[in-house]
């Protein structure tokens, strides 16, 4: 018994010589290898080659010594970028797959049309988008977004509306592309579109442009 504890001992010790010899010789003078390669996807080409001129201007050294903060940070600042996850292949690549986000709507603010963007951003319009759906007034993005599930969940589709219009009291009007124009209550649902739906579908109102239901239980129409 005590012999196999010694031959245990010496074991240990020697086990002991060997990762110290690693540590103090080979650890020591270990460079890890500087990132060479910054692969994006997921953008336009431009849009991708700038977000990696600003990783760049990052001078990140090597894979081990990245601040995930920093990167996550510019990438986060970029109105486009709806969802992102990022890849450490070693032992000199970063891979981030970019998902875009989607266009929901223009809106004027201080002057400028902006996109808004299904990350809830407002992006500087620089092309044109026709089938997008224009909203006046000034809604809290938050507050758009929520009406837009709402919609969504709704038996109008999206396509159908022309533009949006936001008032004070929080509440909304839809245009719809036929140049009907709702008046929706307050406390609108999606059962409440669901009605005017339904409303718009049973009844002849093509020689109307106004269909108000912001009073309960009742639809009144205007030409």
């Amino acid at each position: 018994m005590h012999q196999r504890k010694s031959k245990k001992i010496l074991l240990y010790f020697f086990l002991l010589i060997i990762i110290s010899t690693i540590s103090n010789s080979s650890i020591n003078n270990l460079e890890f290898k500087k990132i060479k390669n910054i692969n994006i996807s997921g953008l336009e080409a431009k849009n991708n080659q700038i977000i990696l001129n600003q990783l760049k201007s990052l001078n990140l050294e090597n894979i081990f010594s990245i601040n995930k903060n920093q990167i996550v940070k510019l990438i986060n600042s970029n109105p486009l970028i709806e969802k992102y996850e990022i890849f450490k292949k070693y032992p000199s690549t970063i891979n981030i797959n970019i998902e875009k986000t989607k266009f929901l709507a223009k809106i004027n603010d201080d002057g400028k049309t902006f996109l808004v963007g299904s990350n809830g951003k407002l992006i500087l319009l620089k092309k044109h988008f026709k089938d997008l759906p224009y909203i006046f007034g000034k809604p809290n993005i938050d507050e758009f977004l929520k009406f837009k599930k709402i919609i969504d969940k709704s038996k109008f589709s999206y396509t159908q509306i022309d533009s949006l219009y936001f008032f004070p009291s929080k509440r909304w009007d839809i245009k719809l592309k036929e140049n009907i124009l709702l008046k929706l209550p307050n406390n609108y649902t999606n059962e409440s579109l669901d009605y005017l739906h339904e409303f718009l579908e049973n009844y002849n109102v093509k020689n109307f442009t106004v269909v108000d239901y912001r009073i309960n239980n009742q639809i009144i129409l205007d030409e």
